[in-house]
């Protein structure tokens, strides 16, 4: 994720107006009643399936980020997806400021793909994706933007043409710039019907959020597609993810692969909360992490010079939302009972990276 050059050590945005549960048709609440945990077999309470937001584990998820370090996105992903979903079904991997370097960035989710499956649990194969910022049109027309035509792009397409429809979307979880999502748009317009963008992205406020940092200020132009395009959810609330895996547990991690890699990442995860990319991921996974959400709707275009994408306005009718409180204890406790500690008191086996953090 980028975090920008200025960000404070902790995010307190404002709750602003909590979103009342939908009565969703029955079949939303109707998931599997079993399945495979990561270590283990768990039972899934159908009824709890659905959160504030339109989309849930039903929903198949696309990861588009960029370095594999810093958070908890790629792993949690990986896990949610072995225990009934949202089914992981691609990984998008591009740049940013704070991760520059394509290779390393791809080099990082390729480990995380092998130790996955060496531990038993499927994970999709990385498409890096090196494409540059969009460029506003003199005129400020969304639809004359050029696109890149990114391999990241493409591989949207096609994963939302396989896995979404307009009853029940791909999702797509950012962790960075959105500037292959609004790429993806801008080669097949009809991506809007088949898509819900989830970022972690932006501040919240009382009249709704900004884009800007972390991430927003990397594509600006791109965040205006997006905004305006898409179907859009903005998380713009944090929590502390340092929290997560902390060092008295790292023993009882699973002797796995997948349990090293977790133990050697725990000391360099970022300390920001704003780096906590997983949002992205958990709000579609983790019924109770969603406290409350805005709908919103957004600004004007940005302009030629802009820093941060358009202000986004709570609007009941507006079409996409604002994440604005979450629960950082419903992540823990979610993850919490899919790393089953390990029956034996074996050690963890020795990691070893390509690439380190």
């Amino acid at each position: 994720m980028s975090t920008g050059l200025s960000l404070p050590s902790r995010d307190r945005a404002s709750p602003g107006r909590a979103r009342s549960r939908r009565s969703w048709p029955r079949a939303y609440l109707l998931a599997g009643l079993s399945t495979l945990a990561a270590c283990g077999t768990e039972t899934l309470d159908a009824g709890r399936d659905v959160g504030l937001l339109p989309v849930n584990r039903r929903n198949a998820l696309v990861i588009c980020n960029d370095g594999s370090y810093d958070n908890w996105q790629g792993e949690y992903a990986v896990l949610l997806s072995h225990a009934g979903g949202p089914k992981l079904v691609g990984i998008v991997v591009n740049t940013s400021t704070p991760w520059p370097d394509l290779s390393v960035n791809i080099a990082g989710w390729r480990d995380l793909v092998r130790v996955a499956r060496a531990s038993g649990m499927e994970a999709p194969d990385p498409t890096p994706s090196a494409a540059p910022t969009l460029k506003r049109p003199a005129n400020g027309d969304i639809d004359a933007t050029k696109p890149n035509g990114s391999d990241g792009a493409r591989r949207l397409l096609e994963l939302s043409r396989q896995y979404g429809s307009p009853g029940r979307r791909l999702v797509v979880a950012n962790g960075g710039r959105l500037t292959e999502l609004a790429d993806a748009y801008l080669m097949d317009n009809t991506v809007k019907d088949r898509i819900w963008v989830i970022s972690s992205l932006g501040t919240a406020s009382s009249s709704g959020a900004s884009m800007g940092a972390p991430n927003g200020e990397e594509d600006p132009w791109a965040d205006t597609i997006v905004a305006h395009r898409l179907q859009f959810i903005q998380v713009s609330s944090f929590y502390d993810q340092t929290v997560d895996v902390p060092q008295a547990r790292i023993p009882t991690l699973p002797a796995t692969d997948f349990g090293a890699r977790m133990a050697m990442k725990q000391p360099n995860i970022y300390k920001w909360p704003m780096a906590a990319d997983q949002v992205s991921v958990v709000a579609a996974a983790i019924p109770t992490f969603v406290v409350s959400a805005n709908n919103v709707s957004a600004g004007a275009p940005v302009g030629a010079n802009a820093s941060a994408g358009p202000d986004l306005s709570n609007d009941p009718k507006g079409i996409s939302w604002v994440v604005t409180s979450v629960s950082g204890q419903a992540v823990r406790d979610r993850i919490w009972s899919l790393l089953v500690p390990p029956t034996t008191a074996e050690p963890l086996p020795i990691y070893t990276s390509p690439v380190g953090p």
